[in-house]
């Protein structure tokens, strides 16, 4: 399909992108087994479905935190048997996987309601700078918790940054870089200019960097899912970016006494507000900062949000919606 055909077939129907996070399929109160994340990935096609049936075209990006940690702990328990993967490896294990279950919970749903619509699933590189700053300062931690005896030892044999996490024990540090280009991007676009409901950036992408004849490399590195999330929506020119999140909506103060909820914010102001410090660096703040960059460059709005309140915020009476 020629790019001219697919910009006019893209016309016809809003393009939503929507966020979430890897507990969405396994929260921390879970066993872990794939029969518990299959029910929560029937749960996600309930309503992700549902923005299908407002004849929306539709592109998921899910998060994979919990799911990346639970491969880097069977990789360490089974590291005396058979060699270890990497971490881009496991990103992408997590990326198949996990857009498996999602996938196949929203054929279902689909059947179950009478719609007729594809569904794909793919694994998405993403190409990262290798002079990231971020590279030289690995903050992200990752995997099992060790004990400082044997976190000693993985610094010394396999060169790893270890940082003490929560009075828990020792863990992985690595690099969380800026993503700069998504690869297969075109794909993407033919894909949804034929209807087809498209999972693609899982966990943030696989993190690739270029060599200097071109070809793409694998690093030791996670790459956050709403930065990668709003690349993408703005490669696509997405008309609405819906961040689904733990909390209803973006606050002021969040979880002080002054605390006071925030109906609509610019995202000037977002951006400003960031860089002030008023929302926490590991958590909200990168959600903010990414969720303003794709509505300055695409002139359209994005909606932070819980999973309950989605509805009300599509319809505009809940979530916090960051205008340009």
């Amino acid at each position: 399909m020629t790019d001219a055909a697919v910009d006019q077939a893209s016309l016809i129907r809003p393009l939503t992108l929507v966020a979430f996070g890897g507990n969405a399929l396994l929260e921390s109160s879970d066993v872990g087994t794939i029969e518990e994340q299959l029910r929560r990935a029937e749960l996600a096609a309930e309503w992700l479905v549902d923005l299908v049936e407002l004849g929306r075209d539709l592109v998921i990006v899910h998060g994979n935190g919990p799911q990346v940690g639970q491969v880097l702990i069977q990789m360490e328990e089974a590291a005396t048997k058979v060699p270890p993967a990497t971490l881009d490896v496991a990103v992408a294990q997590t990326e198949g996987g996990m857009g498996y279950l999602l996938e196949m919970a929203i054929r279902n749903r689909l059947q179950a309601t009478s719609r007729e619509a594809e569904v794909a699933t793919l694994l998405s590189m993403v190409v990262v700078d290798t002079e990231d700053p971020a590279f030289h300062q690995p903050t992200k931690p990752i995997g099992p918790f060790f004990s400082k005896y044997r976190a000693s030892i993985l610094r010394r044999e396999l060169g790893w940054s270890m940082v003490e996490d929560s009075g828990r024990g020792w863990r992985k540090v690595v690099s969380s870089p800026r993503p700069i280009e998504v690869l297969g991007m075109d794909g993407i676009r033919n894909l949804l200019a034929v209807g087809t409901v498209v999972i693609a950036g899982g966990g943030g992408g696989i993190p690739v960097i270029r060599r200097p004849g071109g070809q793409v490399e694998g690093v030791e590195a996670v790459i956050d899912k709403d930065r990668t999330a709003a690349l993408m929506g703005t490669e696509l020119k997405a008309d609405l970016l819906v961040n689904l999140t733990n909390v209803p909506h973006v606050s002021r103060n969040f979880g002080k006494r002054n605390e006071k909820r925030i109906d609509r914010l610019s995202a000037g102001s977002a951006r400003r507000m960031v860089e002030k410090g008023r929302f926490p660096p590991g958590s909200m703040g990168p959600k903010i900062e990414a969720t303003a960059g794709f509505v300055e460059a695409t002139g359209n709005s994005a909606i932070i949000t819980n999973l309950d309140q989605l509805g009300a915020a599509l319809a505009g009476d809940a979530g916090t919606r960051i205008i340009p």
